[in-house]
Protein backbone atom coordinates (compact mmCIF):
# COMPACT_ATOMS: atom_id res chain seq x y z
CA UNK A 1 0.00 0.00 0.00
CA UNK A 2 1.45 3.43 -0.76
CA UNK A 3 0.22 6.69 0.27
CA UNK A 4 -0.05 7.54 -3.23
CA UNK A 5 -0.89 5.26 -6.09
CA UNK A 6 0.98 7.25 -9.28
CA UNK A 7 0.56 4.55 -12.68
CA UNK A 8 3.80 3.72 -13.83
CA UNK A 9 4.09 3.01 -17.86
CA UNK A 10 4.81 -0.81 -17.05
CA UNK A 11 2.60 -3.01 -14.66
CA UNK A 12 5.26 -5.67 -13.15
CA UNK A 13 4.80 -8.61 -10.68
CA UNK A 14 6.45 -7.10 -7.38
CA UNK A 15 5.55 -11.10 -5.84
CA UNK A 16 9.44 -12.02 -5.86
CA UNK A 17 12.54 -10.27 -7.20
CA UNK A 18 12.89 -12.77 -9.99
CA UNK A 19 9.49 -12.30 -11.35
CA UNK A 20 9.76 -8.47 -10.89
CA UNK A 21 13.20 -8.53 -12.91
CA UNK A 22 11.57 -11.19 -15.52
CA UNK A 23 8.06 -8.94 -15.72
CA UNK A 24 10.90 -5.81 -17.08
CA UNK A 25 12.76 -7.98 -18.94
CA UNK A 26 9.69 -9.39 -21.02
CA UNK A 27 8.70 -5.88 -22.41
CA UNK A 28 11.83 -6.16 -24.54
CA UNK A 29 11.21 -9.37 -26.36
CA UNK A 30 12.35 -8.42 -29.74
CA UNK A 31 15.88 -6.95 -28.57
CA UNK A 32 15.94 -9.97 -26.48
CA UNK A 33 15.18 -12.58 -28.91
CA UNK A 34 18.32 -10.86 -31.19
CA UNK A 35 20.57 -11.35 -27.90
CA UNK A 36 19.86 -15.34 -28.01
CA UNK A 37 19.45 -15.83 -31.42
CA UNK A 38 23.04 -13.47 -31.79
CA UNK A 39 24.42 -15.60 -28.87
CA UNK A 40 23.34 -18.96 -30.73
CA UNK A 41 24.54 -17.74 -33.77
CA UNK A 42 28.01 -16.44 -32.32
CA UNK A 43 28.54 -19.81 -30.80
CA UNK A 44 27.86 -22.52 -33.75
CA UNK A 45 29.71 -20.42 -35.90
CA UNK A 46 32.78 -20.17 -33.55
CA UNK A 47 32.69 -24.10 -33.25
CA UNK A 48 32.79 -23.92 -37.60
CA UNK A 49 36.36 -22.72 -37.36
CA UNK A 50 37.90 -26.18 -35.54
CA UNK A 51 35.51 -28.27 -37.64
CA UNK A 52 37.01 -26.34 -40.95
CA UNK A 53 40.39 -26.67 -39.86
CA UNK A 54 39.54 -30.51 -38.83
CA UNK A 55 38.94 -30.61 -42.45
CA UNK A 56 41.63 -28.84 -43.91
CA UNK A 57 44.72 -30.89 -42.11
CA UNK A 58 42.92 -34.37 -43.50
CA UNK A 59 42.89 -33.00 -46.96
CA UNK A 60 46.48 -31.69 -46.50
CA UNK A 61 47.77 -34.86 -45.25
CA UNK A 62 45.32 -37.27 -47.61
CA UNK A 63 46.74 -35.68 -50.61
CA UNK A 64 48.80 -31.98 -52.04
CA UNK A 65 46.08 -32.45 -54.82
CA UNK A 66 43.69 -31.35 -51.82
CA UNK A 67 44.75 -28.15 -51.93
CA UNK A 68 41.58 -26.45 -53.37
CA UNK A 69 39.65 -28.30 -50.08
CA UNK A 70 42.14 -26.19 -47.86
CA UNK A 71 41.42 -23.10 -49.90
CA UNK A 72 37.35 -23.81 -49.73
CA UNK A 73 38.13 -24.60 -45.83
CA UNK A 74 39.67 -21.15 -45.56
CA UNK A 75 36.75 -19.23 -47.27
CA UNK A 76 34.43 -20.98 -45.28
CA UNK A 77 36.28 -19.90 -41.91
CA UNK A 78 36.64 -16.02 -43.81
CA UNK A 79 32.72 -16.26 -44.23
CA UNK A 80 31.38 -17.83 -40.77
CA UNK A 81 33.29 -15.54 -39.01
CA UNK A 82 32.43 -12.47 -40.94
CA UNK A 83 28.43 -13.85 -40.02
CA UNK A 84 29.71 -14.10 -36.79
CA UNK A 85 31.12 -10.57 -36.07
CA UNK A 86 27.54 -9.09 -37.41
CA UNK A 87 25.66 -11.64 -35.07
CA UNK A 88 27.73 -10.52 -32.10
CA UNK A 89 27.57 -7.10 -32.72
CA UNK A 90 23.77 -7.79 -32.75
CA UNK A 91 23.60 -9.76 -29.60
CA UNK A 92 25.87 -6.92 -28.00
CA UNK A 93 23.79 -3.93 -28.95
CA UNK A 94 20.60 -5.61 -28.08
CA UNK A 95 21.63 -6.48 -24.68
CA UNK A 96 22.93 -2.49 -24.01
CA UNK A 97 19.90 -1.32 -25.18
CA UNK A 98 17.96 -3.66 -22.68
CA UNK A 99 20.28 -3.15 -19.74
CA UNK A 100 20.14 0.52 -20.54
CA UNK A 101 16.37 0.38 -20.44
CA UNK A 102 15.91 -1.52 -17.70
CA UNK A 103 17.79 0.95 -15.41
CA UNK A 104 15.90 3.73 -16.70
CA UNK A 105 12.21 1.77 -15.81
CA UNK A 106 13.27 0.41 -12.84
CA UNK A 107 14.48 3.52 -11.48
CA UNK A 108 11.70 5.32 -12.48
CA UNK A 109 9.32 2.48 -11.03
CA UNK A 110 11.74 3.41 -7.50
CA UNK A 111 11.66 7.36 -7.91
CA UNK A 112 7.68 7.06 -8.18
CA UNK A 113 7.29 4.56 -5.49
CA UNK A 114 9.22 6.68 -3.00
CA UNK A 115 6.94 9.76 -4.18
CA UNK A 116 3.95 8.26 -2.53
CA UNK A 117 5.19 6.94 0.59
CA UNK A 118 4.44 8.41 3.47
CA UNK A 119 6.46 10.69 5.87
CA UNK A 120 6.83 8.30 8.86
CA UNK A 121 8.24 5.91 5.73
CA UNK A 122 10.80 8.48 5.01
CA UNK A 123 11.31 9.78 8.53
CA UNK A 124 12.15 6.03 9.38
CA UNK A 125 14.29 5.33 5.88
CA UNK A 126 17.85 6.63 5.80
CA UNK A 127 18.51 8.52 2.90
CA UNK A 128 21.72 7.68 2.29
CA UNK A 129 20.34 4.18 2.10
CA UNK A 130 17.95 5.23 -0.27
CA UNK A 131 20.43 7.46 -2.55
CA UNK A 132 22.06 4.07 -2.75
CA UNK A 133 19.53 1.69 -3.79
CA UNK A 134 18.26 4.77 -6.55
CA UNK A 135 21.78 5.25 -8.31
CA UNK A 136 24.03 2.11 -7.23
CA UNK A 137 21.51 -0.63 -7.04
CA UNK A 138 19.78 0.17 -9.93
CA UNK A 139 23.03 0.77 -11.77
CA UNK A 140 23.93 -2.76 -11.19
CA UNK A 141 21.05 -4.16 -13.28
CA UNK A 142 21.86 -3.20 -16.25
CA UNK A 143 25.30 -4.53 -15.50
CA UNK A 144 22.96 -7.15 -14.46
CA UNK A 145 21.73 -8.04 -18.21
CA UNK A 146 25.16 -6.70 -19.69
CA UNK A 147 27.86 -7.72 -19.84
CA UNK A 148 25.54 -10.60 -17.19
CA UNK A 149 23.03 -11.89 -18.67
CA UNK A 150 24.23 -11.59 -21.75
CA UNK A 151 27.56 -13.38 -21.15
CA UNK A 152 25.36 -16.07 -19.23
CA UNK A 153 23.45 -16.75 -22.49
CA UNK A 154 26.40 -16.69 -24.54
CA UNK A 155 28.38 -19.01 -22.62
CA UNK A 156 25.52 -21.43 -22.23
CA UNK A 157 25.77 -21.81 -25.92
CA UNK A 158 29.21 -22.26 -25.70
CA UNK A 159 28.66 -25.20 -23.62
CA UNK A 160 26.00 -26.55 -26.09
CA UNK A 161 28.28 -26.90 -29.33
CA UNK A 162 31.03 -29.32 -28.18
CA UNK A 163 28.10 -31.87 -26.99
CA UNK A 164 26.64 -30.94 -30.45
CA UNK A 165 29.65 -31.40 -32.28
CA UNK A 166 31.61 -34.41 -31.02
CA UNK A 167 29.45 -37.42 -32.08
CA UNK A 168 30.34 -35.94 -35.88
CA UNK A 169 33.71 -37.74 -35.20
CA UNK A 170 32.71 -40.53 -32.59
CA UNK A 171 29.46 -40.87 -30.44
CA UNK A 172 32.64 -41.53 -28.01
CA UNK A 173 33.62 -38.32 -27.99
CA UNK A 174 30.78 -37.32 -25.92
CA UNK A 175 32.38 -38.44 -23.00
CA UNK A 176 34.69 -35.09 -21.98
CA UNK A 177 32.09 -32.56 -22.87
CA UNK A 178 29.28 -34.37 -21.03
CA UNK A 179 31.75 -34.46 -18.09
CA UNK A 180 32.45 -30.81 -18.46
CA UNK A 181 28.64 -29.64 -18.55
CA UNK A 182 27.69 -32.12 -15.79
CA UNK A 183 30.69 -31.04 -13.08
CA UNK A 184 30.26 -27.63 -14.47
CA UNK A 185 26.60 -27.30 -13.88
CA UNK A 186 27.15 -28.51 -9.96
CA UNK A 187 29.94 -26.55 -9.56
CA UNK A 188 28.09 -23.15 -10.79
CA UNK A 189 25.15 -24.21 -8.54
CA UNK A 190 27.28 -23.93 -5.07
CA UNK A 191 29.54 -20.81 -6.24
CA UNK A 192 26.06 -18.44 -7.17
CA UNK A 193 24.43 -19.98 -3.82
CA UNK A 194 27.71 -19.16 -1.81
CA UNK A 195 27.68 -16.09 -3.99
CA UNK A 196 24.94 -15.22 -3.03
CA UNK A 197 25.07 -14.14 0.28
CA UNK A 198 28.38 -12.55 0.50
CA UNK A 199 26.84 -9.97 -2.97
CA UNK A 200 23.96 -9.36 -0.22
CA UNK A 201 26.60 -8.42 2.52
CA UNK A 202 28.47 -5.97 -0.35
CA UNK A 203 25.28 -3.93 -1.47
CA UNK A 204 24.00 -3.56 1.91
CA UNK A 205 27.63 -2.61 3.30
CA UNK A 206 27.93 0.17 0.57
CA UNK A 207 24.15 1.41 1.53
CA UNK A 208 25.54 1.97 5.37
CA UNK A 209 28.55 3.68 3.85
CA UNK A 210 26.37 5.88 1.77
CA UNK A 211 23.80 6.47 4.47
CA UNK A 212 26.88 7.59 6.97
CA UNK A 213 28.15 9.80 4.19
CA UNK A 214 25.16 11.68 3.71
CA UNK A 215 24.00 12.12 7.11
CA UNK A 216 27.56 13.86 7.96
CA UNK A 217 27.57 16.39 4.64
CA UNK A 218 24.25 17.17 5.60
CA UNK A 219 25.32 17.92 9.08
CA UNK A 220 28.34 19.13 7.88
CA UNK A 221 27.65 23.06 10.01
CA UNK A 222 27.27 20.77 13.54
CA UNK A 223 30.35 18.42 12.44
CA UNK A 224 32.18 21.35 12.10
CA UNK A 225 30.84 23.47 15.07
CA UNK A 226 31.63 20.63 17.36
CA UNK A 227 34.73 19.84 15.79
CA UNK A 228 33.96 16.34 15.42
CA UNK A 229 36.14 15.77 11.90
CA UNK A 230 38.45 13.07 13.28
CA UNK A 231 35.31 11.14 14.60
CA UNK A 232 33.42 11.50 11.91
CA UNK A 233 36.16 10.49 9.53
CA UNK A 234 36.81 7.27 11.48
CA UNK A 235 33.18 6.04 11.61
CA UNK A 236 33.87 6.32 7.95
CA UNK A 237 36.61 4.54 7.94
CA UNK A 238 34.96 2.13 9.73
CA UNK A 239 31.71 1.36 7.08
CA UNK A 240 34.23 1.37 4.32
CA UNK A 241 36.15 -1.32 6.20
CA UNK A 242 33.03 -3.31 6.06
CA UNK A 243 32.24 -2.62 2.81
CA UNK A 244 36.13 -3.72 1.46
CA UNK A 245 36.00 -6.95 3.66
CA UNK A 246 32.76 -7.79 1.86
CA UNK A 247 34.56 -7.29 -1.65
CA UNK A 248 37.62 -9.45 -0.63
CA UNK A 249 35.27 -12.03 0.69
CA UNK A 250 33.84 -11.96 -3.48
CA UNK A 251 36.92 -12.01 -4.42
CA UNK A 252 37.81 -15.17 -2.36
CA UNK A 253 35.01 -16.89 -3.26
CA UNK A 254 35.71 -16.10 -7.09
CA UNK A 255 39.47 -17.36 -6.63
CA UNK A 256 37.89 -20.81 -5.61
CA UNK A 257 36.26 -21.17 -8.92
CA UNK A 258 36.39 -24.89 -9.24
CA UNK A 259 35.25 -24.96 -13.26
CA UNK A 260 38.85 -23.77 -14.07
CA UNK A 261 40.17 -27.22 -12.71
CA UNK A 262 37.27 -29.19 -14.26
CA UNK A 263 38.30 -27.19 -17.28
CA UNK A 264 41.91 -28.90 -17.39
CA UNK A 265 40.75 -32.08 -16.55
CA UNK A 266 37.89 -32.17 -19.23
CA UNK A 267 40.65 -31.39 -21.79
CA UNK A 268 43.06 -33.88 -20.43
CA UNK A 269 40.64 -36.73 -20.31
CA UNK A 270 38.87 -35.26 -23.69
CA UNK A 271 42.85 -35.59 -25.62
CA UNK A 272 43.51 -38.93 -24.06
CA UNK A 273 40.21 -40.40 -25.30
CA UNK A 274 40.88 -38.70 -28.84
CA UNK A 275 44.43 -40.33 -28.98
CA UNK A 276 42.92 -43.90 -27.91
CA UNK A 277 40.46 -43.73 -30.60
CA UNK A 278 42.39 -42.05 -33.39
CA UNK A 279 45.48 -45.41 -32.48
CA UNK A 280 43.04 -47.87 -32.99
CA UNK A 281 41.47 -46.59 -36.00
CA UNK A 282 38.42 -44.89 -35.62
CA UNK A 283 39.51 -41.20 -35.74
CA UNK A 284 41.96 -39.58 -38.21
CA UNK A 285 44.26 -36.63 -37.06
CA UNK A 286 41.98 -33.96 -38.23
CA UNK A 287 39.38 -35.31 -35.86
CA UNK A 288 41.48 -35.45 -33.08
CA UNK A 289 42.62 -31.67 -33.97
CA UNK A 290 38.94 -30.78 -34.56
CA UNK A 291 37.74 -32.17 -30.76
CA UNK A 292 40.44 -30.74 -29.28
CA UNK A 293 39.12 -27.13 -31.14
CA UNK A 294 35.74 -27.74 -29.87
CA UNK A 295 36.45 -28.80 -26.41
CA UNK A 296 38.61 -24.96 -26.24
CA UNK A 297 35.32 -23.46 -26.82
CA UNK A 298 34.83 -24.34 -22.71
CA UNK A 299 37.45 -21.70 -22.37
CA UNK A 300 34.92 -19.24 -22.62
CA UNK A 301 32.53 -19.97 -20.02
CA UNK A 302 35.02 -21.24 -17.59
CA UNK A 303 36.58 -18.16 -17.71
CA UNK A 304 34.01 -15.41 -18.55
CA UNK A 305 31.36 -16.81 -15.59
CA UNK A 306 34.09 -15.12 -12.86
CA UNK A 307 32.52 -11.96 -14.55
CA UNK A 308 28.93 -12.86 -15.56
CA UNK A 309 27.78 -14.80 -12.50
CA UNK A 310 29.12 -11.94 -10.34
CA UNK A 311 27.20 -9.20 -11.97
CA UNK A 312 24.20 -11.39 -12.15
CA UNK A 313 24.64 -12.09 -8.35
CA UNK A 314 25.17 -8.45 -7.60
CA UNK A 315 22.50 -7.24 -9.86
CA UNK A 316 20.01 -9.91 -8.32
CA UNK A 317 21.18 -8.49 -4.60
CA UNK A 318 20.61 -5.16 -5.91
CA UNK A 319 17.06 -5.66 -7.58
CA UNK A 320 15.85 -7.27 -3.58
CA UNK A 321 16.98 -3.97 -1.94
CA UNK A 322 15.26 -1.88 -4.65
CA UNK A 323 12.08 -4.44 -4.75
CA UNK A 324 12.36 -4.28 -0.60
CA UNK A 325 12.04 -0.55 -0.43
CA UNK A 326 9.09 -0.16 -3.65
CA UNK A 327 7.26 -2.88 -1.16
CA UNK A 328 7.39 -1.68 2.06
CA UNK A 329 4.34 -0.53 3.05
CA UNK A 330 2.82 2.90 4.29
CA UNK A 331 0.29 3.73 6.94
CA UNK A 332 -1.46 6.10 4.56
CA UNK A 333 -3.70 5.88 1.48
CA UNK A 334 -4.50 7.84 -1.04
CA UNK A 335 -8.19 7.04 -0.57
CA UNK A 336 -8.88 7.48 -4.37
CA UNK A 337 -12.91 7.74 -4.00
CA UNK A 338 -13.07 9.85 -0.96
CA UNK A 339 -14.85 13.63 -0.62
CA UNK A 340 -13.00 15.59 -3.38
CA UNK A 341 -14.89 18.87 -2.64
CA UNK A 342 -13.54 22.41 -1.87
CA UNK A 343 -13.08 22.72 1.75
CA UNK A 344 -14.83 25.50 3.96
CA UNK A 345 -12.72 25.28 6.47
CA UNK A 346 -14.07 24.05 9.90
CA UNK A 347 -12.42 21.87 11.83
CA UNK A 348 -13.21 19.55 14.34
CA UNK A 349 -10.76 17.72 16.76
CA UNK A 350 -12.97 15.31 18.32
CA UNK A 351 -10.77 13.08 21.90
CA UNK A 352 -7.65 12.85 19.28
CA UNK A 353 -4.97 11.08 20.41
CA UNK A 354 -1.74 10.66 18.48
CA UNK A 355 2.05 9.38 18.67
CA UNK A 356 4.95 8.73 16.24
CA UNK A 357 6.29 5.25 15.25
CA UNK A 358 7.51 3.46 18.36
CA UNK A 359 7.13 5.97 20.74
CA UNK A 360 4.63 6.39 23.16
CA UNK A 361 1.53 8.87 22.66
CA UNK A 362 2.59 12.84 22.23
CA UNK A 363 -0.81 14.04 22.01
CA UNK A 364 -4.07 12.55 24.01
CA UNK A 365 -7.72 13.35 24.12
CA UNK A 366 -7.00 16.54 21.92
CA UNK A 367 -10.97 18.60 21.66
CA UNK A 368 -12.21 22.09 20.12
CA UNK A 369 -13.87 23.24 17.01
CA UNK A 370 -12.47 25.81 14.73
CA UNK A 371 -15.19 27.66 12.88
CA UNK A 372 -14.33 28.82 9.02
CA UNK A 373 -12.44 31.66 8.33
CA UNK A 374 -11.53 31.95 11.86
CA UNK A 375 -7.75 32.46 12.88
CA UNK A 376 -5.92 29.72 15.75
CA UNK A 377 -2.93 30.95 17.95
CA UNK A 378 -1.26 27.29 19.01
CA UNK A 379 0.73 28.06 22.00
CA UNK A 380 2.59 26.14 24.61
CA UNK A 381 5.91 25.05 25.33
CA UNK A 382 8.58 23.20 22.87
CA UNK A 383 7.73 19.55 22.85
CA UNK A 384 3.89 20.02 24.19
CA UNK A 385 2.98 18.80 21.00
CA UNK A 386 1.52 21.87 18.45
CA UNK A 387 3.22 20.91 15.44
CA UNK A 388 2.08 17.14 15.44
CA UNK A 389 -1.31 18.78 15.60
CA UNK A 390 -0.89 20.40 13.30
CA UNK A 391 0.44 17.44 10.79
CA UNK A 392 -2.52 15.80 11.37
CA UNK A 393 -4.88 18.01 9.13
CA UNK A 394 -3.38 17.02 5.93
CA UNK A 395 -2.86 13.88 7.14
CA UNK A 396 1.23 13.89 6.95
CA UNK A 397 0.59 11.60 9.61
CA UNK A 398 -2.93 9.68 10.78
CA UNK A 399 -4.36 10.15 14.47
CA UNK A 400 -4.25 6.77 16.28
CA UNK A 401 -7.49 7.46 18.05
CA UNK A 402 -10.86 9.69 18.09
CA UNK A 403 -12.06 11.54 15.05
CA UNK A 404 -10.49 14.75 13.21
CA UNK A 405 -12.89 16.39 10.70
CA UNK A 406 -12.67 18.98 8.16
CA UNK A 407 -16.43 20.47 7.11
CA UNK A 408 -17.85 17.21 9.16
CA UNK A 409 -16.05 14.81 7.12
CA UNK A 410 -13.76 12.37 8.79
CA UNK A 411 -9.81 13.46 7.62
CA UNK A 412 -9.82 9.74 6.13
CA UNK A 413 -12.89 10.44 3.88
CA UNK A 414 -11.61 12.74 2.39
CA UNK A 415 -9.06 12.20 -1.14
CA UNK A 416 -5.79 13.10 0.18
CA UNK A 417 -4.18 14.71 -3.06
CA UNK A 418 -8.26 16.69 -3.10
CA UNK A 419 -7.08 17.22 1.14
CA UNK A 420 -3.79 18.40 0.34
CA UNK A 421 -4.07 20.92 -2.62
CA UNK A 422 -6.45 22.76 -0.13
CA UNK A 423 -4.10 23.04 2.92
CA UNK A 424 -0.70 24.62 3.32
CA UNK A 425 2.10 24.31 5.82
CA UNK A 426 4.43 26.87 6.41
CA UNK A 427 7.29 25.94 8.86
CA UNK A 428 9.93 27.57 10.47
CA UNK A 429 12.49 25.62 8.17
CA UNK A 430 11.57 26.57 4.93
CA UNK A 431 12.12 24.26 2.01
CA UNK A 432 13.15 25.72 -1.17
CA UNK A 433 14.51 23.60 -4.37
CA UNK A 434 17.69 24.46 -5.51
CA UNK A 435 15.74 26.10 -8.61
CA UNK A 436 14.98 29.67 -9.96
CA UNK A 437 13.17 31.93 -7.30
CA UNK A 438 9.82 31.97 -10.05
CA UNK A 439 10.41 27.83 -10.24
CA UNK A 440 9.97 27.83 -6.24
CA UNK A 441 7.36 30.05 -6.34
CA UNK A 442 5.21 28.35 -8.54
CA UNK A 443 6.16 24.71 -7.08
CA UNK A 444 2.77 23.90 -6.52
CA UNK A 445 1.00 25.49 -9.62
CA UNK A 446 3.03 24.44 -12.04
CA UNK A 447 0.90 25.71 -15.26
CA UNK A 448 1.23 29.33 -13.31
CA UNK A 449 2.28 32.41 -15.88
CA UNK A 450 5.14 35.14 -14.72
CA UNK A 451 2.11 37.56 -14.43
CA UNK A 452 0.92 35.11 -11.35
CA UNK A 453 4.03 34.72 -9.40
CA UNK A 454 4.98 38.33 -9.44
CA UNK A 455 1.75 39.03 -8.15
CA UNK A 456 2.35 36.64 -5.53
CA UNK A 457 5.29 37.69 -4.72
CA UNK A 458 3.84 41.23 -4.22
CA UNK A 459 1.33 39.99 -1.85
CA UNK A 460 3.69 38.21 0.32
CA UNK A 461 6.17 41.54 -0.22
CA UNK A 462 8.93 39.50 -1.67
CA UNK A 463 8.56 41.03 -4.84
CA UNK A 464 11.23 44.25 -4.07
CA UNK A 465 14.00 41.97 -2.56
CA UNK A 466 13.70 39.64 -5.77
CA UNK A 467 14.24 42.18 -7.74
CA UNK A 468 16.95 43.43 -6.08
CA UNK A 469 19.00 40.17 -7.89
CA UNK A 470 20.88 40.53 -10.77
CA UNK A 471 18.86 37.80 -12.59
CA UNK A 472 15.32 38.93 -10.49
CA UNK A 473 13.11 35.99 -10.63
CA UNK A 474 15.32 33.88 -12.66
CA UNK A 475 17.82 33.79 -9.82
CA UNK A 476 18.65 30.27 -8.90
CA UNK A 477 19.04 29.26 -5.24
CA UNK A 478 21.48 27.02 -3.13
CA UNK A 479 20.90 23.92 -2.07
CA UNK A 480 17.84 24.61 0.46
CA UNK A 481 17.94 28.22 0.05
CA UNK A 482 20.78 28.61 1.77
CA UNK A 483 21.65 32.31 -0.60
CA UNK A 484 18.68 33.99 1.16
CA UNK A 485 18.41 34.46 4.59
CA UNK A 486 15.35 33.50 7.17
CA UNK A 487 13.18 36.27 6.42
CA UNK A 488 13.14 36.61 2.35
CA UNK A 489 12.28 32.44 2.59
CA UNK A 490 9.58 33.12 5.00
CA UNK A 491 8.12 35.60 2.54
CA UNK A 492 8.83 32.85 -0.43
CA UNK A 493 7.14 30.46 0.88
CA UNK A 494 4.18 32.82 1.71
CA UNK A 495 4.15 33.70 -2.22
CA UNK A 496 4.14 30.03 -2.64
CA UNK A 497 0.82 29.86 -0.69
CA UNK A 498 -0.61 32.80 -2.18
CA UNK A 499 -0.45 30.94 -5.73
CA UNK A 500 -1.98 27.63 -4.11
CA UNK A 501 -5.05 29.83 -2.43
CA UNK A 502 -5.07 27.17 0.18
CA UNK A 503 -8.35 26.99 2.40
CA UNK A 504 -6.49 26.58 5.63
CA UNK A 505 -3.04 27.99 6.15
CA UNK A 506 -0.67 26.84 8.80
CA UNK A 507 1.92 29.13 9.44
CA UNK A 508 4.30 27.15 12.35
CA UNK A 509 6.76 29.40 14.01
CA UNK A 510 7.39 31.12 10.95
CA UNK A 511 8.57 34.09 12.34
CA UNK A 512 10.30 32.93 15.38
CA UNK A 513 14.26 33.99 13.24
CA UNK A 514 13.50 37.22 12.06
CA UNK A 515 13.80 40.81 12.72
CA UNK A 516 11.00 43.02 13.89
CA UNK A 517 11.21 44.95 10.75
CA UNK A 518 11.28 41.67 8.55
CA UNK A 519 8.31 40.52 10.74
CA UNK A 520 6.51 43.58 10.14
CA UNK A 521 6.37 42.93 6.25
CA UNK A 522 5.85 39.07 7.36
CA UNK A 523 2.85 40.01 9.32
CA UNK A 524 1.57 42.37 6.44
CA UNK A 525 1.83 39.13 4.41
CA UNK A 526 0.54 36.86 7.04
CA UNK A 527 -2.27 39.40 7.35
CA UNK A 528 -3.56 39.26 3.50
CA UNK A 529 -3.22 35.12 2.88
CA UNK A 530 -5.23 34.75 6.18
CA UNK A 531 -8.25 36.89 4.81
CA UNK A 532 -11.27 34.80 3.95
CA UNK A 533 -9.53 31.64 5.18
CA UNK A 534 -8.54 29.71 8.31
CA UNK A 535 -5.65 30.21 9.66
CA UNK A 536 -3.48 28.16 12.43
CA UNK A 537 -0.62 30.03 13.58
CA UNK A 538 1.48 28.34 15.77
CA UNK A 539 3.70 30.96 18.00
CA UNK A 540 4.65 32.67 20.64
CA UNK A 541 4.60 36.09 19.01
CA UNK A 542 2.11 38.01 21.32
CA UNK A 543 1.22 40.38 18.33
CA UNK A 544 0.29 37.06 16.29
CA UNK A 545 -1.88 35.47 19.21
CA UNK A 546 -3.34 38.66 19.94
CA UNK A 547 -4.53 38.94 16.95
CA UNK A 548 -6.15 35.22 16.87
CA UNK A 549 -9.77 34.39 17.18
CA UNK A 550 -9.28 31.47 19.39
CA UNK A 551 -6.40 30.73 21.54
CA UNK A 552 -5.56 26.95 22.81
CA UNK A 553 -2.82 26.32 24.98
CA UNK A 554 -0.91 23.07 24.87
CA UNK A 555 0.82 21.50 27.62
CA UNK A 556 2.40 18.00 28.00
CA UNK A 557 0.57 17.04 24.87
CA UNK A 558 -2.90 18.08 26.45
CA UNK A 559 -5.26 20.81 25.52
CA UNK A 560 -4.56 22.55 28.65
CA UNK A 561 -7.55 25.97 27.93
CA UNK A 562 -9.54 27.41 24.73
CA UNK A 563 -10.83 30.80 24.49
CA UNK A 564 -9.24 34.29 23.47
CA UNK A 565 -6.15 36.19 24.64
CA UNK A 566 -8.57 38.64 27.40
CA UNK A 567 -10.81 35.65 28.57
CA UNK A 568 -7.41 33.44 28.69
CA UNK A 569 -5.42 35.84 30.77
CA UNK A 570 -7.77 36.39 33.30
CA UNK A 571 -8.36 32.32 33.81
CA UNK A 572 -5.44 30.36 32.85
CA UNK A 573 -2.52 30.21 34.83
CA UNK A 574 -0.53 28.11 31.82
CA UNK A 575 -1.49 30.83 29.33
CA UNK A 576 -0.45 33.76 31.71
CA UNK A 577 2.96 31.99 32.51
CA UNK A 578 3.58 31.55 28.92
CA UNK A 579 2.81 34.98 28.14
CA UNK A 580 4.81 36.31 31.04
CA UNK A 581 7.92 34.43 29.55
CA UNK A 582 7.68 35.62 26.30
CA UNK A 583 6.32 38.89 26.62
Amino acid sequence: MSEFSIKTRIVTDQSTTLRWVYSHLRQHKLLLTVMFLGALGNAALAALVPVFIGIAFDAIQTSRDNMHIVGWAAIGIVVSQSVRAILQLGRNFSSAVVGERLERDMREELYVSLLGKSTTFHDLQPVGDTMARATNDVHELNLLMNPGINLVVGSANFMIMPVLFAPRYDYYLLFAPVFFVITYGWALYYYIKELQQVTDWVRRSFGDLNSRLAEAIDGIEMVKGAAQEAQEIARFGSNAREYRDGAVEQGKIEARFLPLLLLGLTQAIGFTHAIYLFQIGRVSVGDVIAYMGLLALFGFPTFISLLAYSRVSLGMAGARRILELINTETDLDQNEAGFAGEIKGEICFDGVNFGYAGHTAVLQDISFTVKPGQTVALVGQTGSGKSSLAKLLNRTYDVWGGRLSIDGRDVRDWNLAALRRQISIIEQDIFLFSRSIADNIAFGCPGATREMVIEAAKAAQAHQFIMSFKDGYETRLGDRGVTLSGGQRQRLALARAFMTQPRILILDDSTSAVDSATEDQIQQAIERIAADRTTILITHRLSQIRWADLVLVVRLGQLEAVGDHESLMASSPAYRRIFEQYK
